[in-house]
């Protein structure tokens, strides 16, 4: 049963990263789009645990990869992971696990924003690394490409999903519909008891 439930909330999030990735603005200055797939990973992994969260954006980029029109701006392909761009979606990876296994417990606000931004991190070194290989940027005009122009909004995406992160994972817990998951489970237990008595 509890393999059900895990299996049932990774293919939710693996959704709602698609749906999330259909929030694109392209720019004029850049080949990298803004998008809104980053909200759901650092969600995932405040929910899922890192193994989840992980778990939930292998299948989204398995789904693309398979031509899925599950990438932003509807597209699909392998072509995608393996091109300009394709980095900044390699580097979800690392940030769903980073971020969601740093929350392990019940971390507050402060922790938690911490983990996303690390998170963030994990998108941005891939991303810059793979966008510089394949357009012939040097290292600093990449992180002027792909990394300056996102921090304002990507900051605004990591205060965003902190906050809806822990108020959804407080409420789930309270009325039980959320159990612990993968590696979070022995630390999750008292929070969850606590949780419910308040």
């Amino acid at each position: 049963m509890k393999s059900v439930r895990q299996l049932i909330l990774i293919a939710l999030f693996t959704a709602l990263i698609a749906v999330l990735a259909q929030i694109a603005v392209p720019l004029p200055f850049s080949p990298v789009p803004v998008t809104g797939q980053l909200v759901a990973v650092l969600l995932a992994g405040t929910l899922l645990g890192g193994k989840g969260a992980f778990l939930a954006v292998l299948a989204y980029l398995l789904l693309g990869a398979a031509g899925a029109p599950v990438f932003s701006m509807g597209r699909g392909g392998l072509f995608i992971l393996l091109g300009p761009t394709g980095g900044y979606l390699w580097g979800f990876l690392p940030a769903a696990f980073v971020s969601g296994s740093l929350q392990k417990g019940s971390p507050g606000l402060p922790r938690t924003a911490a983990a996303m931004a690390l998170g963030l991190g994990c998108t941005y070194l891939p991303g810059t690394l793979q966008l510089s290989l394949l357009m012939g940027y040097s290292a600093g005009q990449a992180f002027l490409a792909g990394v300056v122009p996102f921090i304002p909004v990507d900051l605004i995406k990591v205060a965003l999903a902190t906050a809806l992160g822990t108020q959804i994972k407080r409420s789930l817990f309270k009325s039980g519909l959320l159990q612990p998951l993968f590696e979070n489970d022995n630390l999750l237990k008292p929070a969850m008891k606590q949780a419910r008595t308040k």
